[in-house]
């Protein structure tokens, strides 16, 4: 079977690792797949694109005008039907639409992945990329959600029609055990090594993953931890906004936030925990290496983080995660070190049962045969 996972993205954040693992697994299968990376041009190099060099998994850089680009979007069908590929997977809401718009019978079965819809302000271009999104779903012949609680975003229309289906993330333990015993750049090196603890974020830089919650956190962690360290990876719109919300605190240099990172499970295995404070999510992945690494994680109890934390057994889920409440649990974390250190070998008995890659894999690759039905 030939697959055409197709993907628009500038960084290597969960969609991206996700499909990374999975394009790794189903070749290990026998799939013949191919991944299809959209960008400007001139854009570059991707880090999505890298990955997939280094993992041997064949990549195509394709590069067209930005926007819902109709013209090309028809080159990529047409060039898909020509190298007879028998499923496009796309992952994201550029391609939903691009490819969700053409008929089904001038492109090959589509499946897309939803790992959860940002809350933008109406009207927004956001807003109105999430509300063609929405309704270009109904043109496809799978929708695959990560978590069972995402079908609230979708009408009852939907559910009634037998084509969505809730496939979990999974992830490559092998892999991620491997990268977290890689080096790291020198200037994230010193800032682990100057302190202790060392609290860790992982995300875009955007309201829904909620990193002003963790900062508020970390300023009342720090009165009583005056060597403790604040460590945001990634990049996005809310960069001077959080900057100026660590200025605000007389943070200084006990907060660092050095954008984008490559290696994010070399980081948790020098990190003391994870928090994930997000306003929404699906099933992130940071959150299944964290796991894999048993790195202590106290995450909100949004999308499908509860579920994978077992209501609190495998880490501290909470339900209000105020950033009172974040400082709380962080202190909690750190302090009680016999019940933090059984969380995280019974986070990773869950990981290796319920999110591996393999099993993430064969999941779809079912779905895919009944779709060629």
């Amino acid at each position: 079977m030939k697959v055409l996972h197709l993907i628009d993205s500038g960084g290597l954040y969960g969609a991206e690792k996700m499909l990374l693992s999975l394009a790794t697994e189903q070749q290990a299968l026998g799939l013949d797949i191919t991944i299809l990376s959209a960008g400007e041009p001139g854009c570059g190099e991707k880090p999505l694109e890298m990955e997939a060099q280094r993992l041997g998994l064949p990549i195509i850089q394709w590069r067209m005008r930005p926007g819902i680009n109709l013209p090309e979007a028809r080159k990529i069908i047409r060039w898909a039907r020509e190298q007879d590929f028998h499923v496009m997977h796309s992952h994201g809401y550029k391609f939903n639409i691009l490819a969700g718009l053409w008929p089904r019978g001038m492109r090959p079965p589509l499946v897309t992945t939803l790992h959860g819809y940002v809350r933008t302000p109406r009207f927004s271009k956001m807003w109105l990329y999430e509300c063609a999104d929405r309704f270009i779903l109904r043109r496809m012949q799978a929708v695959v959600l990560v978590d069972e609680s995402m079908k609230a975003d979708l009408g009852r229309g939907m559910h009634k029609s037998g084509r969505v289906h809730v496939i979990p993330n999974g992830v490559d333990i092998s892999d991620i055990e491997t990268r977290a015993q890689t080096e790291l750049a020198l200037e994230l090196s010193c800032f682990l090594q100057a302190h202790t603890p060392v609290i860790l974020g992982v995300g875009r830089l955007s309201r829904e993953k909620a990193f002003d919650r963790l900062i508020e956190a970390f300023s009342t962690l720090s009165q009583h931890h005056p060597k403790a360290g604040l460590l945001i990876v990634g990049e996005g719109r809310l960069r001077a906004e959080l900057e100026a919300l660590v200025r605000n605190h007389n943070l200084g240099d006990r907060v660092l936030m050095p954008g984008y990172c490559d290696n994010v499970p070399a980081l948790m295995a020098r990190a003391t925990a994870l928090v994930i404070p997000s306003r929404t999510e699906g099933l992130p992945i940071t959150l299944l290496e964290a796991m894999t690494l048993r790195l202590p994680v106290i995450a909100s109890s949004v999308g499908a983080m509860p579920q994978a934390l077992e209501s609190g057994k495998g880490g501290k889920v909470l339900r209000e995660p105020s950033a009172g409440n974040i400082a709380i649990a962080l202190g909690e974390c750190l302090g009680e070190v016999e019940q933090t250190s059984h969380k995280v070998r019974r986070a990773r008995q869950k990981l290796k049962s319920d999110y591996s890659a393999s099993a993430m894999a064969a999941t779809y690759n079912d779905l895919y045969r009944r779709m060629l039905v």
